[in-house]
């Protein structure tokens, strides 16, 4: 018999990571799994240790790709080759709890089968965790099983692919490019008839920004802009979809804004293109009516939707000078 749970993994290392993270699922307390570990061509995929670990453990399947495709590619393998009923699609730097198979079984034996199950996940970088951005939303949904025509807010929440699993047969090709996720989280939850929630965090994040550092080759910041693009299209495409335009919208800008502000993400001589294009995407895909986020954001929002850079960079080096004479007081 097929396995519930199919763990898609891109062996890509660049942290030295890749051993704890399987150690950690290894270690489940249910068992009822299997890992598919996709290993390109790329420097930063260790083959000796995924060959270590298929030989090890009869539940890891090491896939060998003939060239360096990037992540988005090799996700797609590694589900082509998955036997699960649903998969799990992983990061070398992420860490399971020990618990985490055995809850989202219970989830789904009180639920019966369902196309999306969501679960919380906990950022830890430099020392300090926190948790992820749809804590407040999985702790109001609820135990009812529902969908995004229901819960509108589910499509607002940060499209992130490794904190739920995915009913196998229903996920579609994750595209080339960084944030190859973005549309593949949002076509799922859009065509999802049942959704459930797992309100408690199963996965820690162990990096800063949510982006894989591995990307695709020729992958850019600047590839955000065509993956919600294709996000959209797919909410274009479904039943009742401009009831939810205002959710992913917010989401989409929040996004850009805080790609746009993260230190280290777009090049500093790149800032007034990628503002710009954030600002096109503002003006292209508004909604009717829509009334943006109060407080600080929603003046990050007018400024965007405004095409106002040097203000938008006025007001940044404002708030960032406030919060240093705060700090010495």
């Amino acid at each position: 018999m097929p396995p519930l749970i199919s763990v898609v993994l891109p062996a890509h290392d660049r942290n030295g990571r890749l051993k704890e993270c399987l150690d950690a699922l290894l270690a489940q307390s249910f068992r009822d799994f299997e890992v598919v570990l996709v290993v390109d061509r790329s420097p930063d995929c260790p083959e000796r240790t995924a060959d270590a670990y298929g030989m090890r453990d009869p539940r890891v399947t090491v896939l060998r790709l003939s060239a360096a495709v990037g992540i988005g590619r090799a996700r797609n393998a590694g589900a082509a080759r998955a036997r699960g009923d649903y998969l799990l699609f992983l990061d070398s730097d992420h860490l399971l709890d020990p618990d985490a198979f055995t809850a989202m079984a219970d989830r789904l034996a009180a639920t019966g089968e369902v196309d999306v199950l969501l679960f919380g996940h906990t950022r830890d970088h430099q020392g300090r965790s926190w948790p992820g951005g749809a804590a407040e939303l999985l702790a109001a949904a609820g135990p009812e099983v529902t969908c995004a025509a229901e819960r509108p807010e589910l499509i607002g929440a940060p499209p992130l692919v490794w904190d739920r699993l995915l009913r196998r047969g229903t996920v579609p090709e994750f595209p080339d490019g960084h944030y190859d996720e973005i549309p593949v989280v949002h076509a799922t939850t859009l065509a999802a008839r049942r959704i459930a929630v797992l309100p408690r965090e199963c996965v820690t994040i162990r990096r800063r920004h949510t982006l894989h550092p591995a990307g695709s080759p020729g992958a850019s910041h600047f590839d955000l802009f065509e993956q919600y693009g294709r996000s959209f299209e797919a909410l274009e495409a479904a039943p009742g979809g401009e009831a939810l335009r205002p959710h992913l919208f917010t989401r989409m800008i929040r996004h850009f804004l805080f790609v746009f502000d993260l230190a280290g993400c777009v090049d500093r001589s790149e800032r007034p293109q990628f503002f710009h294009r954030a600002a096109e995407h503002y003006r292209g895909y508004l909604p009717a009516g829509y009334r943006r986020p109060e407080g600080r954001e929603g003046v990050k929002f007018s400024l965007l939707a405004s095409g106002a850079y040097p203000a938008f960079e006025v007001a940044k080096l404002s708030h960032i000078a406030r919060g240093a004479v705060s700090g010495r007081r």
